[in-house]
């Protein structure tokens, strides 16, 4: 007997990577063993040197193939077996580490819009829907399109045995969103990579395409985002540290440092309308979605809990957000000796 693993990995296009995957025929019982693939194709390597490495680090059931089929997630290594330049979970993985007596964990909000050929799902030829309203967490066919992926990409999800915590309609037509954790950064960025691929493979099977783009429609339309929820053991226990988070994001030259890393296009999404503070402003505040970072009302009341970072596109590598929220704020948790 034997049984596919589906290699999939990060690839090096500039500004916002891809996806991709092969497919493994192994014998029934063997180890994820590491696997090589042709970097020139995938704007990893030059066609004179164009060998890449696939190192297995996350698998998962292939809930798709069914049976004792797995996905299976790579980081990319040259052939001296060090991360490859695109290699962005390698740059997390020490943080992580680091700061792991901190506890950190992250929700992430995956925003994403269906498109059918060059127009958003629901969106008539040539033309308009209404304008926004109804459509956030709505119901009815006048108002929600593509539910039946949706809860396709649900159940596939969980068959898979991720973290997914909750799936909602957005705020323009043929806009949704799933939820990933609440885990740690390496497992919630590992997982939501999944998700996206498990999003645009059972998508496919619908012949609808899905995409990141942080602004995929001009205008009076909301954008798509990635809101990162975080909280370490001290945040979960005391608002001060809620506020000390807070305040290491909005410190000296951080904020940008931070937006320049969330997303491509993050500048034409982030314009301070459709609930976003503006691109090169700081703020936060409770129960402001205009703010860049929103502490919930009951995390006030509470004196405990989370912060949402809002700025991060949907775009976005969870590596990179991940690694710069932790590293970021577990600093300032140990400066403010709130640890």
């Amino acid at each position: 007997m034997s049984y596919k693993a589906e290699y999939i990995w990060i690839d090096g296009t500039e500004p916002t990577a891809k996806l991709r995957s092969k497919t493994k025929i192994l014998a029934d019982g063997a180890e994820l063993p590491i696997w090589g693939f042709d970097g020139s194709s995938t704007n990893q390597a030059e066609g004179h040197a164009s060998d890449r490495v696939l190192q297995p680090v996350f698998s998962c059931p292939d809930p798709i193939r069914g049976g004792e089929n797995v996905l299976v997630l790579c980081e990319v290594l040259n052939i001296d077996m060090t991360p490859h330049e695109s290699n962005a979970r390698a740059l997390l993985r020490p943080v992580a580490e680091k700061f792991a007596g901190q506890e950190p964990i992250f929700g992430i909000e995956q925003e994403y819009t269906f498109f059918d050929g060059a127009r958003p799902l629901g969106f008539p030829v040539g033309g308009f829907p209404a304008a926004q309203g109804g459509y956030y967490c709505g119901v009815g066919s006048d108002e929600i399109f593509g539910r039946e992926i949706v809860e396709k990409h649900l159940d596939h999800c969980l068959a898979a045995g991720l973290s997914i915590s909750g799936i909602n309609a957005e705020v323009m037509p043929g806009q949704w969103e799933f939820q990933v954790g609440p885990v740690g950064p390496l497992e919630v960025s590992d997982q939501l990579w999944i998700a996206r691929w498990l999003l645009y493979r059972t998508a496919e099977d619908f012949n609808v395409s899905a995409t990141l783009n942080p602004k995929p429609v001009k205008g009076d339309w909301n954008g798509a985002g990635a809101h990162t929820n975080f909280s370490t053991k001290a945040m979960r226990e005391d608002y001060r540290a809620i506020i000390s988070a807070c305040e290491a994001l909005g410190e000296g030259s951080k904020p940008l440092d931070h937006v320049k890393n969330y997303g491509a296009g993050i500048d034409e999404r982030l314009t301070g309308l459709h609930e976003t503070a503006p691109w090169n402003e700081f703020s936060y505040g409770v129960s402001d979605r205009g703010a860049s970072v929103r502490i919930p009302w009951q995390v006030e009341k509470d004196g405990k809990g989370y912060i949402e970072d809002r700025r991060p596109n949907a775009n976005v590598d969870p590596y990179v957000v991940t690694r710069l929220i932790t590293d970021t704020c577990c600093t300032g948790l140990e400066k403010d000796g709130l640890v």
